[in-house]
């Protein structure tokens, strides 16, 4: 008989950039565990490809178009969350973007801003929207939620020519542990995951050059790159009722990458 703390039925979660890879990772594990899902993302031919996929499954899914930089469109799209699920109880911030590989001596605003404006506001307005809910249900004698975002490596280990991302990334972490102890009395977890190489569409381009290749994935301990899947059970546990009392963590998810 499986664990039954790991049965999400019933169970509402939103994932940000959850059409492909990482996010589409955690969404498809949650609803195969028998939660239901809504994806958000900016490319609209990924959200219905992702929606096909998840609908194997048998549990409601959906998905928004939704730029999560966008106050506005984050309000709007939760309130269409909410009215299209009833509630929502773990949120997941995983909507990114890259930086342009350039020097710090050549970051413009523009660029620096662009990457703050998703990986670091994007984050604060989906979270704070996801709070507000969940702490109103608490106070409804319905307590309990999950937040968890999707940090990177980067935000530990020095990351040259990826100073606005590694500050992004950074800052995610240390808002999430805020987070942890504000609302832990309603009942409210905060965790971040670091993903370490992992093969996405965000990546490609550095795996596919070999000179990087032939240097990097020699030091992963798991002697591969990591997959979206190798997210899902991170996903399942967040949402689930085993995690209740784990909040304020960061899980490093990188095939030993960082310790060697």
């Amino acid at each position: 008989m499986a664990y039954k703390a790991f049965d999400l039925s019933g169970k509402v979660a939103l994932i940000t950039g959850g059409n492909g890879g990482i996010g589409l990772g955690m969404a498809d594990a949650i609803a195969q565990a028998g939660g239901d899902v809504c994806i958000w993302g900016t490319n609209e031919a990924k959200n219905s490809a992702a929606v096909e996929q998840l609908k194997a499954h048998g549990t409601k899914v959906s998905a928004l178009s939704c730029n999560v930089s966008d106050e506005k469109e984050v309000q709007d799209c939760f309130a269409e969350t909410l009215s299209q699920y009833g509630r929502v109880d773990g949120c997941f911030a995983n909507a990114g973007v890259s930086s342009g590989k350039r020097s710090f001596l050549d970051i413009d605003d523009a660029e620096w801003h662009r990457v703050l404006g998703v990986n670091l506001d994007g984050v604060f307005y989906t979270v704070q929207a996801a709070t507000k809910h969940m702490v109103e249900r608490a106070e409804n004698g319905d307590p309990g939620g999950r937040l968890a975002v999707t940090a990177s490596l980067a935000a530990i280990s020095g990351a040259a020519r990826n100073q606005h991302y590694a500050a992004t990334k950074g800052g995610v972490i240390s808002m999430m542990k805020a987070m942890a102890v504000e609302f832990a009395g309603k009942g409210i977890t905060a965790n971040s995951i670091l993903p370490g190489w992992i093969e996405t569409a965000m990546t490609e381009n550095a795996m596919a050059w070999e000179k990087f290749a032939d240097a990097v994935k020699p030091r992963i301990p798991a002697k591969r790159w990591g997959k979206p899947e190798d997210f899902g059970a991170i996903g399942v546990y967040i949402m689930s009722d085993a995690s209740a009392y784990h909040t304020g963590d960061t899980f490093l998810i990188d095939g030993g990458y960082f310790l060697f």
